[in-house]
């Protein structure tokens, strides 16, 4: 990869701000694959020391790796760094209200366990005694590797504490709504727990695994169940007030439209969602699984695609003139062969200021699939760059 293209992430000589600056370079290497002393001082803007010093520390707690030496020219080989992947594990939970997905991770997002259990309508009890037999499972498998586990990333259909939406609806969990599985988790399991929504995880599992690593500003569209929008801007999340921040599927793109559980008219998931599509197909929407929508009639699926093309170019277009990002990325639990058919389809697009004024691949597919979001909610505590827990592998 040439230098004047790799992604700068910039941090800090101020001493005060040395652990900001050990996860500056570990994003920049996560970016990049490998890099040398050198490459990682010009990307971060740090001096060679600073870089050298904080490069050792890293590798002796054994979360870089020295590569194969690079022959430059004249003067000594440079050595690359790259991450260890068994430095660091991370948890990934996600539920709804047919499955519960339970995934062990490592650093570069290589699955080392994984867990389906079928349920229907989950309740809070039975759940949580569950997840506690499976991740006292994952803890006996570790061992001493236990205490390299950073902490547990749980999804859980939004939107998140709105009267009248969220304890309705076939998008939402009934009976979650004054759960603290954030704290219950947490006293269970020893470790920091994150809770976001399904879409946000993606975005943030696309940023870290997927096609999104060397974009600083998209918007990832995660078709579920429901609709929704995960927001990366300037490599940070964008979550909102309440944490309900790309709630697009309750966008009205069809004024007197199809009714929506949340009192509105013509939302833009009564058209384009996992819900939408079993509807259209004759399947149950509460028992239907997204596989299944590979055994309807090719022709019936064709017909339901009519219906959502307008609705998705509209939700499109909304989002890159409202952020201006850098890509629109659309995936989720909906099967890879099915979301290829609607993305050949889709243009052409509406004109925008994303269209107008910026080059480069304007929608890009991601992650798609049952795992997609477990594999999101496993990246939340390696992307908060304040986990307390990362200290722990320092020592």
């Amino acid at each position: 990869m040439r230098e004047e293209s790799k992604v700068k992430t910039s941090g800090t000589n101020l001493e005060h701000a040395r652990a900001h600056n050990r996860r500056v370079i570990i994003e920049a290497i996560r970016l990049h694959g490998e890099l040398t002393r050198a490459e990682l001082a010009r990307l971060t803007a740090l001096t060679p020391q600073t870089v050298s010093n904080i490069v050792a520390e890293l590798e002796q707690a054994e979360l870089l790796t020295s590569r194969e030496p690079r022959k430059q020219g004249r003067g000594q080989p440079a050595i690359p760094v790259t991450l260890n992947p068994a430095s660091a594990f991370s948890i990934g939970i996600h539920l709804d209200h047919q499955t519960l997905l339970i995934v062990l991770v490592d650093l570069t997002g290589e699955i080392h366990f994984r867990r389906l259990i079928l349920v229907q309508k989950p309740e809070p009890d039975a759940t949580l005694a569950r997840i506690e037999a499976v991740l006292a499972e994952i803890k006996t498998q570790l061992g001493e590797r236990w205490r390299k586990v950073l902490g547990i990333g749980v999804v859980m259909p939004g939107p998140f504490g709105v009267e009248g939406i969220s304890s309705v609806g076939p998008t939402t969990l009934h009976g979650w709504e004054q759960v603290d599985i954030e704290a219950k988790l947490a006293a269970m399991s020893g470790v920091p727990v994150t809770l976001e929504n399904d879409a946000t995880v993606a975005a943030i599992g696309e940023r870290f695994h997927g096609v999104a690593r060397q974009l600083n500003s998209f918007i990832y569209l995660y078709i579920g169940t429901g609709l929704g929008a995960g927001i990366i801007m300037d490599g940070h999340v964008y979550s909102g007030h309440a944490h309900n921040a790309g709630e697009v599927g309750h966008v009205v793109v069809e004024p007197g439209g199809r009714e929506c559980y949340c009192g509105n008219h013509g939302c833009l998931e009564r058209y384009v969602s996992l819900q939408a599509a079993y509807e259209f197909c004759g399947l149950d929407p509460m028992t239907a699984l997204p596989e299944d929508l590979l055994e309807v009639d090719p022709a019936l699926f064709d017909r339901w695609i009519d219906t959502v093309l307008t609705p998705l170019r509209q939700a499109i277009n909304l989002l890159e003139c409202i952020f201006d990002a850098e890509s629109v990325i659309i995936g989720g639990m909906i099967p890879a062969a099915l979301l290829d058919k609607i993305i050949r389809r889709l243009p052409p697009l509406y004109q925008s200021v994303r269209g107008r004024y910026l080059t480069g691949t304007r929608l890009k597919i991601g992650m798609t699939g049952s795992d997609t979001a477990a594999l999101g909610a496993a990246a939340l505590p390696i992307f908060d760059e304040f986990n307390p827990q990362f200290q722990v592998l320092m020592k």
